[in-house]
């Protein structure tokens, strides 16, 4: 089969390397559909792992293989995989801490070489513990895959909506347009709070309010606090969610949260970056800071009704639609948008 290697920084190869075998408990799907993640992107571009590894973890496809003691799942059924399910079991799980757990984090779906994800190839293997514990999602019949590839991403994001608590009326200024940030806007809407949106796009910043933004600015913008403020009767934004890892974008989020509201980190920041913060600005104003990563085992059937039942529209994030052997080119689109890049999603078999 065909995949991406990653060989090394920013080094994809376009190889053909064996089908992944199966154990008697595992399934392989033949990947119909993969998005491209901006986790996925840090790890090609930053040394982070050691290669050879296969990547990509927003997959959708079919299943083209069982183990001998499968049970439940047939060759043939369309399905969404999730690359991480946890124990249940440890200190972390039982505390709700899903995505810290060590199960969670060390068996993931894989394509070859080090499990990494393996949706960046044609087939993807997936492990005993994923296959029996409710990583396997059925599609149904009206879903296409490119819908179906979006239920993982929306578990993260939605994860990050419950933890910062969002409730019907408030207001929530979220940072950064792109496919994560509009995601954001849709869920905040869904869930009967208003959307405020900055980015330094103009055309995202059109298309936040295309789906759902009360309000959009450039995050330029030297009076982002007082137009903010005048939305929000002079008190500010209930909440705030970092979408982009800007430390401008954070101060701005000091500015124009309210007394008592919630500052939630959502994209990661590089490990060099240092804030300086005085502690006696939470304090007096009683700001929680919040950080949210990745996605919860909790919420993963509510993440798949979202989507499954068009709650939120999925397509409207869709903007680029590439085929795998040009994954090098996706990614740097992705490092570089246009002014109309969204989400890219990556086809094993192109026009399929």
């Amino acid at each position: 089969m065909k995949a991406q290697v990653f060989r090394g920084v920013n080094n994809l190869s376009y190889e053909e390397i064996p089908v992944p075998s199966l154990e008697p408990d595992e399934v392989l799907v033949q990947v119909k559909v993969v998005g491209l993640c901006q986790s996925d992107i840090k790890k090609i571009l930053y040394p982070l792992y050691e290669p050879p590894r296969i990547f990509g973890h927003e997959t959708a496809g079919v299943i083209a293989g069982v183990g001998a003691n499968v049970k439940k799942w047939e060759i043939g059924q369309r399905v969404a995989v999730m690359h991480h399910i946890p124990c249940m079991r440890c200190d972390y799980c039982l505390n709700e801490n899903y995505s810290m757990c060590d199960t969670y984090k060390n068996i993931v779906t894989t394509a070859g070489f080090v499990p990494s994800g393996g949706g960046f190839a044609e087939y993807v293997k997936v492990p005993g513990h994923i296959v029996n514990s409710g990583g396997l999602i059925p599609i149904p019949d009206d879903i296409s895959f490119e819908e179906a590839s979006f239920v993982e991403p929306t578990n993260c994001c939605l994860k990050a909506v419950k933890k910062a608590n969002i409730q019907p009326g408030q207001t929530v200024l979220i940072t950064g347009a792109g496919p994560i940030g509009l995601m954001f806007v849709m869920l905040v809407k869904y869930f009967g709070a208003k959307a405020i949106t900055t980015d330094l796009i103009p055309a995202r910043i059109e298309k936040a309010l295309h789906v759902g933004a009360e309000a959009a600015f450039d995050a330029r913008d030297a009076d982002l606090q007082s137009k903010i403020h005048a939305l929000t009767n002079g008190m500010g934004v209930d909440v705030t969610l970092l979408a982009v890892p800007s430390e401008k974008a954070f101060f701005q989020a000091l500015d124009c949260t309210r007394k008592g509201g919630k500052i939630l980190f959502f994209a990661e920041f590089p490990d060099e970056i240092e804030i300086p913060i005085n502690p006696n600005i939470l304090y007096r104003r009683e700001i929680d800071l919040i950080g949210s990563y990745s996605s919860s085992f909790k919420i993963q059937s509510l993440a798949a009704d979202i989507v499954f039942n068009r709650r939120i529209n999925v397509k409207e994030l869709i903007s680029d639609r590439i085929s795998l052997e040009d994954l090098s080119k996706a990614v740097a689109q992705a490092v570089q948008p246009t002014s109309e890049t969204y989400k890219i999603l990556i086809y094993p078999e192109f026009g399929e």
